[in-house]
């Protein structure tokens, strides 16, 4: 579990902003830095962060495998960082990158395009 990881070296002023969930996590959203599109939900705890925010590549803990990993390690489908942002609640991240190829382990180049719900649209007063 990342909550039994050494210290992390992630600066203290962004660690205490951080809302992390029962598990030392928050969610990290994926962008595509020049189009917007939204790639991909992760998942990181203070070490995963920092990494990302040092090294210009996405670093994520797995929470099925119990383990860092950065994207596109293995499959060659990396994430070269651009920006990073926290929201206002300080309980989610979101990181604009590069994708290099797809960003869904199914081969797709976001998760958010196999499975389009029906929804109404819905239309704002004037």
């Amino acid at each position: 579990m990342p909550d039994e990881s050494p210290p992390s070296s992630l600066d203290p002023a962004i660690a205490a902003r951080l809302k992390r969930d029962d598990h030392g996590l928050v969610p990290a959203v994926a962008q595509q830095w020049d189009s917007g599109e939204v790639l991909m939900v992760g998942w990181m705890d203070d070490e995963a962060l920092h990494r990302t925010l040092t090294t210009g590549r996405c670093t994520y803990w797995s929470r099925s495998r119990q383990e860092y990993w950065v994207k596109g390690e293995t499959s060659g489908h990396q994430q070269w960082v651009k920006s990073v942002a926290l929201d206002c609640d300080g309980d989610t991240v979101l990181v604009r990158v590069d994708q290099v190829g797809a960003a869904c382990h199914t081969g797709d180049r976001t998760c958010f395009d196999a499975d389009v719900l029906d929804a109404a649209v819905g239309i704002p007063s004037p």
